[in-house]
Formats: C-alpha cells, sequence, structure tokens
C-alpha cells in the first residue's frame, strides 16, 4: 500500500471518529438536557454540543404572570428572542395580587411577575417572611390615564377641568375632576354639554377594586385629591380618604373584574356607555399600533398628576435573575415590549412608535406620584370592599 493511500485511509478514519463523536456527544447532550438532574440544559456535555452546533442551550423557567404581560410572552417574535438568548418559559397567569401566597419555601415559582409596585413589594415581603431569596427589577411601566373622548374632552376644557396642549397632548386636573364627582354632577350640568347633553352622572369607569390593580390606582390617585393633593401616609387619613371617595366606585354599578373588560366596552361600545374609563396607557397604544390610529374621536387624557404602574418581575433563583436582567436590558425584547404599549428606558423609540400611528404622547411626563405603602392601600382597599358592600 502505498504513502498517498494511506494518508486518504487514515483521513478518512479521524473524519469517521470525529463525526462520531460529534453526533454521540450531540445526542448524549440532548439526554442529558432531559434528564431530571440537567433540566436547565446547562450540562457539560450540553455546552460542548451547543459550542460544536452553533446553538444555545435552552433553559426552561417557570413562573406565574400578570395579564398584563401575557399576551408579550404569547408572541412568537419574543419567544424566539428568548429561545436564542437561551431561555424557554412556562408560565400560568395569576392576579397580581395572588402572587405573594404563591411564595412557600421550597415551591416559589422562579420568578413572578406582577402589575404593580405594590404588588411586587408584597411579594418580596413574602419571600423575606418565607426564607426565600428576592431580587426585583421593572423592565417595563406605563402610566394611569383615561380613555375619553372629544366631546367629553371639550366639555371637561370648558369648565377648567382639561386642557390641550400645543402638542396635542390632553391633560386632565385630577383634583377638579374628583371634586366634580363628589357634588354627583351631570354632564348636562356642565357649560357648553350640548355634544353631550345627557342626564347621566360623571363619573370614571373603573374596574373592581376589591379585585383589580389598575382601579386600586384609581384609589390612590382618588385619595390623593381628597387628601388636599397629599399621598395619605397613616391609617387615619387613609381610612377618612377612603371613606370620602367610596361613592365614586359604588356608583359605578356593575365593574369588570379586569381591566381589558373596561377597556373593550369603551372601544367596542363607546361614549354612550362608557365616556370616560381608567385605564393603563399602554392598552390604548397597543388599540392604536393595532389599528393603525385610535378610532373616531378618541382621546387619550393624561390626569395631573398620575402614577406610573410598573411591571415588576421577582426572580427568586440566579436563573431568573438573569432572565430579569436581559428583559430589562435586551434592545430586541425591550423594543418588542414597547409594541404592546408599554414604555421602556428609551422614551424616545416609544414616542416614536406611537407617531406612527398618529398616536400623540406625552415623552417625559414629570406631573406623577407615588401611591401609598401596600399596608395603607390595603387599609383603603378594605374600607372600600367593605362599604360596597354595605
Amino acid at each position: 500500500m502505498n504513502k498517498a493511500v494511506k494518508t486518504l485511509i487514515t483521513v478518512a478514519l479521524l473524519v469517521a471518529f470525529g463525526g462520531a463523536a460529534y453526533f454521540s456527544i450531540f445526542k448524549t447532550a440532548r439526554l442529558e438536557n432531559g434528564s431530571a438532574s440537567s433540566a436547565s440544559g446547562t450540562g457539560p456535555l450540553a455546552g460542548l454540543a451547543g459550542k460544536l452546533t452553533g446553538t444555545v442551550p435552552v433553559e426552561e423557567l417557570s413562573g406565574v404572570i400578570a395579564l398584563d404581560v401575557e399576551p408579550y410572552f404569547q408572541d412568537l417574535r419574543v419567544q424566539k428572542r428568548l429561545a436564542d438568548l437561551g431561555y424557554r418559559l412556562k408560565t400560568t397567569r395569576i392576579g397580581s395580587r395572588d402572587m405573594a401566597a404563591r411564595v412557600v419555601k421550597d415551591q416559589t415559582p422562579e420568578f413572578l411577575y406582577a402589575s404593580g409596585v405594590v404588588a411586587g413589594n408584597q411579594i418580596v415581603d413574602a419571600a423575606k417572611k418565607a426564607g426565600v431569596p428576592a431580587t426585583m427589577v421593572s423592565p417595563i411601566y406605563t402610566p394611569m390615564v383615561i380613555a375619553s373622548w372629544t366631546p367629553i374632552a371639550k366639555i371637561l376644557a370648558a369648565n377648567g377641568m382639561a386642557a390641550q396642549r400645543q402638542d396635542g397632548v390632553w391633560t386632565v386636573d385630577m383634583a377638579k375632576l374628583t371634586q366634580a364627582m363628589l357634588d354627583k354632577k351631570r354632564w348636562k350640568d356642565f357649560q357648553g354639554a350640548q355634544a353631550y347633553d345627557v342626564n347621566k352622572s360623571v363619573l370614571v369607569s373603573t374596574t373592581d377594586v376589591r379585585k383589580s390593580n389598575s382601579a386600586a390606582m384609581y384609589l390612590a390617585l382618588t385619595a390623593y385629591a381628597v387628601n388636599g393633593n397629599e399621598m395619605v401616609t397613616d391609617r387615619d387619613a387613609a381610612l377618612k380618604a377612603a371613606g370620602s371617595v367610596l361613592g365614586l366606585f359604588k356608583r359605578q354599578g356593575y365593574q369588570e373584574n379586569y381591566v381589558n373588560g373596561n377597556f373593550d366596552d369603551y372601544a367596542s361600545i363607546g361614549i354612550g356607555k362608557t365616556p370616560m374609563a381608567f385605564i393603563y396607557e399602554n392598552q390604548m397604544v397597543n388599540y392604536a399600533l393595532g389599528k393603525r390610529g385610535l378610532g373616531d374621536s378618541m382621546v387619550l387624557l393624561i390626569p395631573q398628576p398620575t402614577l406610573f404602574n410598573k411591571v415588576v418581575f421577582v426572580a427568586t433563583t440566579d436563573r431568573a435573575k438573569k432572565l430579569g436582567e436581559l428583559l430589562s436590558t435586551d434592545k430586541e425584547l425591550q423594543q418588542l415590549a414597547v409594541a404592546f404599549g408599554f414604555r421602556i428606558a428609551d422614551s424616545a423609540y416609544f414616542a416614536q412608535a406611537a407617531k406612527g400611528v398618529g398616536l400623540t404622547v406625552d415623552e417625559h411626563i414629570t406631573q406623577v406620584i407615588d401611591p401609598p405603602s401596600f399596608e395603607l392601600m390595603t387599609h383603603m382597599i378594605d374600607a372600600i370592599s367593605q362599604g360596597m358592600a354595605q
């Protein structure tokens, strides 16, 4: 056998051995990836296979999420980006206020994505008591706003409660609006009410404060108004404020449990049923992005002041902590959140997305307050709940 033939045989054997080793490692890594002891797919063979194949080992994380972010995680673009970053998520939707009850030693979800700082703080507090590590970040947020209509905005403006800025943004004075509602004004009572001359009470539609975070934010905002434009800081002040604004909830009649239902009534039924709805801004922006603009005479009113509803990611493991960081910093994941109407750190990108569908938003909202502490919010919600049951 000549030298050339021997060389060819040697090369062929090396190729065959290399291929066998490659597929053996890859197959073993997949088996390891699916085993109970290596469910995350980060074992040494999985890592080697990933380097050989150019793929990223995928970790599966389980967590609970609020209704607000469920469509985001269901989006195929989000799922693909997370997979590219090495994550596959198994999520269960529950109410934000129910999440703290899921914090149990050795049984806590790896992450809890709640709507609102109050719910987030409740989760962290429960974690401390249970001896569970917890790290909290806020990847996205949205202001609380009032969805309304041009005729309504103009009536409020004619009566000194609203104004339209030169850039087109509408604002509403919450102290004046709250007082008008407490005075049991009806739309026909207002100056310039010809466009909405109805015998309907002036009220902002909300969800059920006993079940919904958005209604709790409305409670915080109206409590601030009746407390002399000061946030309540003690139990007595909180209970007094709750007693003052009880009628703003009770007089509404039936209330939806979730903010989606409140917004759907506004968008589909219209001004007759819902002249004003207290919603998350991202709902209106998401609607405009999906419809390529707002419906006829739809108006976004920014309360003065308003609150930011932060969507809070609480991680209870190191793996989930890394996921929270990616949700907060990865450019693609952040920009995909804007596609659902949420605000991100890049405020200019958000404003440009809204402008692209003809929606004028306030890029830099400055008239913002913080909600009361979780304990005081609980006192106020309980007081409203008891009052509505009577």
